[in-house]
């Protein structure tokens, strides 16, 4: 059985700095009861996004994470067998539909394609969910939200999101923050120096626009941050960043030894 993440409303919500109007967006879609569909390359801050404006607007938040074995049967729920009798286990976005939840489904095209059947009822004028196990069909309980997202820039062409469920969602693009943005987040998330943080995000910035190499993702927000964490306790900057930001973008031994030479070059030795 599936066991998603359920975070309850916070006293404050989760930090996150703004790139420009996607807090304002994401109420608005909140408000008038509007599904959401966040684009952006991994580690760019999509889940912090929502786990901010979840706390920030006051409802609970179930997250769940799709992957090639997710289907609609995990997300609607199922019959458990307990001591030679059945009972019927609500799924994460059941539950979140019966308590007006926000259900966010992290890289949605992971998933396989069966969940369409639940999400698209959800995300038009309907808001309802048809659980044919239990023969219900629930509607949707004030403060549900549907938040969906994806990295359209390294999906393949079999795992693309369809135009039939893009098209029943407003849709946010996001992207990793402007240098001076990104380097305060960098430095308020790991309290390094700011010295540290500017000069992780040159790093960034120079991998960023490396096009020689076939890499799938390039260095990330959340990967800055983790070098800089390791840095804080004690690591030097260069391991730091080896381990966390080299070794995390590639396995080839050739592409990994071009990154350090890279990192050498805006870290020195």
């Amino acid at each position: 059985m599936l066991s998603p993440k359920t975070v309850a409303p916070a006293v404050e919500a989760p930090h996150y700095l703004a790139q420009g109007l996607e807090c304002e967006l994401f109420e608005q879609a909140f408000q008038a009861r509007l599904p959401l569909l966040l684009k952006g390359p991994t580690g760019c801050g999509k889940t912090r996004l929502v786990e901010h404006m979840a706390a920030r607007l006051g409802r609970p938040l179930i997250t769940v994470s799709g992957h090639d074995d997710l289907g609609a049967a995990d997300l609607t729920g199922r019959y458990l067998i307990e001591g030679g009798d059945t009972r019927w286990v609500d799924g994460p976005l059941t539950r979140a539909v019966r308590e007006g939840a926000i259900f966010y489904l992290d890289e949605v095209v992971e998933a396989r394609k069966d969940i369409t059947v639940v999400l698209h009822p959800l995300a038009d004028d309907r808001r309802v969910l048809p659980v044919d196990r239990t023969n219900e069909l629930l509607h949707a309980a004030p403060g549900f939200m549907l938040v969906l997202s994806y990295n359209p820039g390294y999906q393949h062409l079999l795992k693309g999101l369809k135009p039939s469920t893009r098209q029943r969602f407003v849709a946010l693009s996001m992207d990793y923050p402007v240098p001076a943005l990104e380097a305060r987040i960098v430095q308020q998330e790991s309290g390094c120096s700011e010295a540290v943080a500017q000069q992780l995000v040159q790093l960034a910035q120079a991998l960023r626009r490396l096009t020689d190499h076939d890499l799938e993702e390039t260095a990330s927000t959340r990967l800055l941050v983790m070098a800089a964490r390791l840095q804080q306790g004690g690591m030097p900057l260069a391991l730091a960043v080896r381990a966390a930001v080299i070794e995390a973008l590639s396995d080839d031994t050739a592409t990994v030894a071009a990154l350090v030479e890279v990192q050498r070059a805006v870290l020195g030795d």
